[in-house]
């Protein structure tokens, strides 16, 4: 096993000093680790980028194109599904897995570590499998409600600023609840639960990696629903909501998370007093 471990990072001498260095660095989990979530996420944001294309043909205009369709009323709904799906698993890649970055760099660290003295680890990128493989499920199911149920798709202007304050609301008080709360901790403290589940094998491993893509979603779900509820197809609300995530999972106060739920309450206050007689 050492000799293993010596082969991976200190046999390279049939590279150049140059290429040595750059191969023995990238051959660390925390470099995979690192580079597999700026790839990742720069992949979702393009994806994004060019599903959220717009020109004369309205929003969603290269895909459109690509399906054959010129308008949305005339993609079959399998089209519709798949456009649908690809958008939300694009956001899955662009905000959930930067909020993961500290998880999985935990996990690489102590992979990094391992492999120095000649214990097996499993790639960092397994974890960040497993992890993803709940936000795309999240995202297909989504992806199916917004299929099968259209009028929550292309409401009224009433019934959309109901939506709005409904989901900001709800998202709110989410924000105070014990589930909140559990998941939040078991996100913010990744290093107690690598070291208490430890594995070596690739399977264990992915299993890791979904059981902290559950904790997530468990953390997050409210804050995703909401958005897609808002329709915010807009990368800058979406980095500034990952960002709002991250800082959640980052910071040991509470003070943070209840601080959001209280200007998600208040942003639903004002929606809901749009639509009453007064506002009128």
């Amino acid at each position: 096993m050492a000799g293993q471990a010596m082969s991976l990072y200190e046999d390279f001498r049939h590279l150049s000093p140059a290429a040595a260095v750059f191969v023995r660095y990238a051959a660390r989990p925390q470099s995979v680790a690192l580079a597999g979530v700026i790839v990742l996420t720069a992949l979702g944001a393009a994806i994004l980028g060019v599903l959220m294309a717009k020109s004369g043909s309205g929003d969603f205009a290269a895909f459109k194109m690509f399906c054959g369709a010129k308008s949305t009323a005339e993609m079959n709904a399998a089209m519709a599904l798949a456009l649908s799906f690809a958008g939300l698993a694009a956001i899955a890649l662009v905000m959930m897995l930067p909020s993961a970055a500290p998880m999985l760099l935990t996990y690489a660290e102590i992979a990094d570590t391992s492999a120095a003295k000649g214990i097996a680890a499993v790639s960092p990128l397994v974890l960040a499998a497993g992890y993803l493989a709940v936000w795309i499920a999240f995202a297909l199911t989504a992806s199916f409600a917004e299929i099968l149920l259209p009028p929550l798709i292309a409401p009224s202007p009433q019934q959309a600023a109901l939506l709005a304050g409904t989901s900001l609301v709800l998202a709110g008080l989410y924000q105070f609840t014990a589930l909140k709360h559990a998941c939040l901790s078991r996100c913010r403290r990744p290093f107690a639960f690598f070291f208490a589940n430890w594995t070596d094998r690739a399977a264990g491993v992915f299993r890791l990696g979904l059981q902290q893509g559950l904790y997530c979603l468990g953390c997050c779900w409210a804050l995703m629903l909401m958005m897609l509820a808002l329709g915010a197809m807009n990368l800058v609300w979406m980095a500034g909501l990952a960002a709002i995530m991250t800082a959640e999972k980052m910071t040991r106060s509470q003070i943070w998370p209840r601080a959001v739920g209280v200007a998600l309450i208040a942003a639903g206050a004002v929606f809901f007093a749009q639509i009453t007689p007064f506002a009128r």
